[in-house]
């Protein structure tokens, strides 16, 4: 057997098998096991995805947020135990699979659009139809 056919069957074992689908520009929650001493909790980073690497193993995922005035970034190894949950709370519309420019940005330029649905593009519609139905003018 080849040294690398070993070294994926050895990684393929520790590969997480329910991790939710996301893509760069959305926004997700991730839960990450914190240890402090004997004690264990549970720390909430939420972001824009603003970049994702490698695969495999050593996949990572980069999330983007302005807190109090000041950005910050963090990598997280998507596979790793530490992680323990992983939520997607808006699905972002973008074009470009890195989104570095959101570094720097502030205010209106450093939102991403978020992508509607089948299933949200319907109720609009449907609210839109009944608004148009309910003003007519009485004869």
């Amino acid at each position: 057997m080849k040294q690398c056919q070993v070294i994926q069957q050895l990684e393929s074992a520790q590969l997480k098998q329910n991790i939710t689908s996301f893509a760069v520009g959305d926004t997700i929650s991730i839960h990450t096991r914190i240890i402090e001493g004997e004690k264990e909790r549970i720390q909430v980073f939420t972001g824009t995805v603003i970049a994702r690497k490698g695969s495999g193993l050593s996949e990572t995922v980069s999330l983007y947020r302005v807190s109090y005035g000041s950005g910050m970034e963090r990598v997280f190894l998507l596979h790793s135990p530490r992680i323990a949950k992983i939520e997607v709370g808006k699905v972002g519309k973008v074009r470009k699979s890195k989104l570095y420019y959101l570094r720097g940005a502030s205010g209106r330029a450093a939102k991403v659009q978020e992508r509607i649905g089948p299933g949200k593009a319907a109720a609009k519609a449907a609210v839109h139809v009944e608004k148009e139905e309910g003003e007519q003018p009485a004869t």
